[in-house]
């Protein structure tokens, strides 16, 4: 039974999301379709990548991941198909596919897209529900479309860098407004060296250590920890980090709203100093 994740920044208020499932099950009804998000806010990159590498990596090699994620960001040609670390990536051409892999995958394939088709996100569906058809009765990829297509590449969002600290940028707030970074542990001990370090947010906020469940401090003290995924998380124990703190995610259109947007970039933010 071929497993495939969905992927989405549709949300659930309408029809759509039980649409797409419909439209894969007509292509085969075998699938065994998987939720990862349909939450993902518009057109934002980061969360995107986020969201879908923490989960992917946690599924049975050879799974089938689609993502409908901001489709039509310009008009369509075709989509990718990219398999990379014995998993199988079905998306659009608009450079989240670098950046959930963190870097180029191992193989590229354009699936052209009809030119006189209405390119809708149920028709886009419908093409890489067959292009998943097609593998799984056992097509060669590299039969399937247009080797080796150039692709549209954007790089993951990276912490900044400095031999006495690191800043992270909010990438995720989760249902209980714990508030993810994207330093992951093994970046923050490389950058660490074995110092005391001072974790500092929202100007005036300070913890000093890192705690391995939520249970470590008493209610409502904050506290960090590193997630599931390995990525440092502000939280509160039984409370709400960010609406608290005030803390919001990290957007494009703050980073390039360099003067305006600077005194919300420090809401954006998470600074690791090392002593």
């Amino acid at each position: 039974m071929p497993l495939l994740t969905l992927t989405s920044d549709i949300g659930s208020q309408d029809y759509l999301v039980s649409a797409v499932k419909a439209q894969l099950l007509q292509t085969n009804p075998d699938f065994n379709i998987i939720d990862i998000s349909h939450s993902i806010p518009p057109f934002n990159y980061p969360q995107a990548a986020y969201v879908c590498r923490s989960a992917v990596k946690n599924f049975p090699e050879f799974t089938y991941h689609i993502i409908l994620v901001n489709l039509f960001e310009k008009k369509p040609e075709h989509l990718l198909l990219a398999f990379h670390n014995n998993q199988y990536f079905l998306c659009a051409d608009n450079g989240l596919l670098t950046m959930i892999l963190e870097g180029k995958p191992e193989l590229v394939i354009g699936i052209p897209l009809d030119k006189t088709a209405i390119k809708n996100t149920i028709y886009c569906t419908e093409v890489m529900g067959k292009v998943v058809n097609q593998l799984v009765n056992g097509e060669s990829i590299k039969d399937i479309g247009i080797p080796d297509i150039g692709y549209i590449e954007k790089l993951h969002l990276r912490p900044l860098l400095d031999n006495q600290w690191i800043e992270g940028q909010i990438i995720f707030i989760d249902n209980f407004e714990n508030v993810i970074v994207n330093i992951t542990r093994e970046q923050f001990e490389e950058q660490r060296k074995g110092r005391s370090f001072r974790i500092v947010f929202k100007r005036d906020e300070v913890i000093d250590r890192i705690s391995e469940s939520y249970a470590d401090v008493t209610e409502g003290e904050k506290l960090a920890i590193f997630n599931s995924a390995g990525y440092l998380e502000i939280a509160i124990n039984k409370g709400n980090a960010a609406g608290l703190f005030g803390l919001k995610g990290f957007s494009e259109k703050s980073r390039q709203s360099s003067q305006l947007m600077q005194s919300q970039l420090s809401y954006q933010t998470v600074r690791v100093y090392f002593e």
